[in-house]
């Protein structure tokens, strides 16, 4: 006798039930190979989470989530914590008389604490009021020193920075930004004194000879890599080291060097080519900073904007894509030196046509060309994010000045500050490994939002 229900051999289900079943069960399963079934498949696939099992977050844990999503801005700022705090250990540890309190510590562990707290408020609020502001100050001059200061040093710092982070949006490391602004310092500098201009023309001029002379120290890399594959880093390296030499050359040549003077000094830069002051001659800030900002607005156009700034942007993203696409690798890499360097040689023009140095010495132009390289990563080489790096790495090296006369704090911790912050930027999983910032957060958050919880 044959079974009447031969699929599942009960006869008691009608054929329209099963049918239906069978559906029901296909649309719960993903369909997987008969052999790897068990395997493919887990034992809650097709199961929603009850409320026991995954309980419905308030709108105040879906806020907290997404405040602590690991994005960039809270992975910066929380790097710029954790700097000051090894900062602050570092303060501990280098003032003798705290650390004497801490040989006795489980005596009276208040004398310890009270000492750190004391040595770390003291170098930090003298680094604030370098910085920002002092509320003691008495007359504008006094109250507007700080803010003067830290825009002086951040001037020639946005300049390399972005210098830095054009190239490397465009795919290439540009190493060389402070080479590139040796050189332009160098021709500034000379435009300042040799060329006998009226003022205005004369200050138009020699800003035009620092960033010709940047411009013409990245076209070479920029060629090099373009036309036979050389690399830029190496290039720019060894560019770096020729600017320098180039510089201790010139200094002592006849018709540069200052003839009142025995060592290795140039000949004054005229008036008439210096950057004019904003708050008064008492004062050092000037007008390179308006030109920095000027500059950070029109590299933000350039790439967001022009025709120029899509095809760079395509060929760092894939040069081979972009080439495919129709776009010349080969001239966006030389504009793309071409105008970084020149951003940099701006960059040097300042350190010489403003209130830093009015003469060319062998230490002229510091280290803007490799601070401009930290200052590009904290920024994350966005032109208004390395604008506010550069602002944070002024106001660094401005407190910085009033930390050591008033608190006896070496000078050198300002530079560890800076790479400690540069390194926590650059290793962004340990910042988010000490502060437990996980991703899953952001993801059960994107789920969460997406099930309209």
């Amino acid at each position: 006798m044959t079974n009447p229900n031969p699929v599942s051999g009960s006869p008691d289900k009608e054929p329209a039930t099963e049918a239906q079943e069978a559906r029901s069960e296909a649309r719960a399963t993903p369909a997987a190979p008969a052999a790897d079934t068990e395997r493919a498949v887990p034992a809650t696939a097709g199961k929603r989470p009850t409320p026991a099992e995954e309980p419905r977050p308030s709108l105040g844990k879906l806020f907290l989530d997404n405040l602590w999503a690991a994005n960039t801005v809270t992975v910066t700022v929380l790097a710029v914590l954790l700097a000051m705090l090894v900062g602050a250990v570092l303060i501990i540890v280098s003032d003798p008389e705290v650390l004497a309190t801490y040989s006795y510590i489980t005596a009276r562990p208040a004398d310890a604490l009270n000492a750190s707290w004391t040595v770390v408020s003291e170098a930090y609020a003298n680094l604030f009021k370098g910085a920002i502001f002092d509320p003691d100050a008495v007359g504008f001059t006094a109250a507007m020193g700080p803010i003067s200061e830290t825009l002086t040093y951040t001037a020639p710092l946005v300049f390399t920075g972005l210098s830095v982070a054009l190239a490397f949006r465009g795919g290439l490391f540009n190493i060389g930004a402070q080479g590139q602004a040796t050189i332009g310092v160098i021709l500034a500098a000379v435009a300042g004194f040799a060329l006998p201009l009226p003022p205005g023309v004369h200050l138009l001029v020699a800003l035009i000879a620092g960033a010709a002379g940047g411009a013409l120290w990245g076209f070479v890399p920029g060629i090099l890599k373009a036309r036979t594959g050389a690399h830029e880093v190496i290039n720019t390296i060894m560019l770096n080291y020729v600017a320098v030499y180039f510089l201790s050359w010139i200094i002592v040549q006849a018709g540069v060097q200052n003839p009142n003077r025995s060592d290795a000094i140039s000949k004054p830069v005229d008036s008439s080519a210096q950057l004019p002051r904003l708050l008064g001659d008492n004062l050092r800030v000037h007008a390179g900073i308006l030109l920095a900002v000027l500059a950070t607005w029109f590299i933000a156009w350039l790439l967001n904007r022009s025709t120029l700034g899509f095809e760079l942007r395509a060929v760092g993203a894939n040069p081979d894509a972009a080439r495919t696409a129709g776009i010349s690798v080969t001239k966006t890499y030389v504009l793309v030196m071409v105008i970084a360097g020149l951003l940099a040689g701006l960059g040097g023009s300042n350190m010489v046509l403003g209130s830093t140095a009015n003469a060319l010495t062998p230490l002229v132009i510091a280290q803007i060309g490799f601070d401009g390289i930290l200052v590009a990563l904290l920024g994350r080489v966005k032109p208004w994010g390395v604008l506010l790096a550069a602002l944070l790495f002024g106001a660094l090296q401005a407190g910085g000045n009033r930390m050591q006369s008033y608190s006896g704090i070496s000078l050198e911790l300002v530079t560890v500050l800076q790479a400690l912050i540069v390194i926590f930027i650059a290793a962004p999983a340990l910042v988010k490994a000490i502060f437990q910032l996980r991703a899953a957060r952001a993801a059960r958050l994107q789920t969460s939002l997406a099930k309209g919880w």
